[in-house]
């Protein structure tokens, strides 16, 4: 009887020091089971900052691939449940007026990459690596399906050579306005060239005395074109008296 009451008072005392120290309430606080029921700012920040505790221990223990495709599922399980239960306090927060988490609320793993996902449940650690969940998220390759010749002619057609660009009405008034705009710049400069080409030869006309044409001199004897015509029918004349007068002369000569 004695040993039961001392074990009695050393609970007592035990509880009454916890209590004098403030764990024996820190025990019997809890996180409100739904995020509503707080209607405070900062008592919604202590608990979201509870789950990030949370969150990152158990992203911590799951990288480990030696504690059992069970426990990993079970890690993985409870790790989407805290994220959840996360994003509820996060709106929460926002609701009260506070800062908006959900804007950055990007998950990443301990390489810092980002979480595979499939339907909103993320995958983290060494549960990526689970039967069936690698073959989840494996990228098939896709045959880029190729088009015949006659496909791709199907459509050239004239709006691809350009012949329809003046349907739609805004490419004529585009042109014309330029056209316009280029005429009068030609215009313009060829008036200012001509002004500064006057004022260039009546400054040359009041100078200087207008220089004497060349002469040419021949240095040999220039034939007239009588002469040159006499000249060519001479030769075109021997040439046929050379062409058909040895032909006569042969078939004399045989005969």
């Amino acid at each position: 009887t004695m040993a039961r009451n001392e074990e009695k008072a050393m609970s007592m005392l035990a509880r009454w020091l916890r209590v004098q120290s403030g764990d024996e309430e820190k025990k019997q606080e809890r996180r409100p089971h739904l995020a509503s029921l707080c209607e405070t700012l900062p008592e919604c920040e202590k608990w979201r900052g509870q789950i990030l505790r949370e969150i990152t221990k158990k992203v911590g223990e799951i990288q480990n691939p030696g504690l059992g495709e069970f426990k990993i599922r079970d890690l993985n399980d409870e790790i989407n449940k805290l994220l959840r239960e996360k994003g509820h306090w996060e709106r929460r927060i926002k609701d009260l007026g506070g800062p908006n988490y959900l804007r950055s609320a990007a998950v990443k793993d301990a390489d810092g990459q980002d979480v595979p996902s499939s339907g909103g449940y993320r995958y983290f650690g060494a549960a990526k690596d689970l039967p069936g969940v690698r073959d989840l998220f494996r990228k098939e390759d896709v045959p880029i399906a190729k088009r015949s010749r006659s496909e791709m002619y199907k459509c050239a057609d004239a709006a691809y050579f350009g012949y329809r660009d003046e349907d739609d009405e805004v490419l004529v008034p585009l042109e014309t306005q330029a056209e316009s705009e280029a005429q009068a710049a030609a215009v313009l400069e060829w008036h200012e060239r001509q002004q500064l080409g006057g004022a260039a030869d009546a400054d040359e006309d009041d100078g200087a005395e207008p220089e004497p044409a060349e002469v040419f001199v021949a240095h040999v004897p220039v034939p007239s074109a009588e002469v040159l015509e006499r000249a060519v029918l001479e030769q075109k004349k021997r040439e046929l008296l050379s062409r058909y007068g040895s032909g006569d002369s042969d078939g004399e000569a045989e005969a």
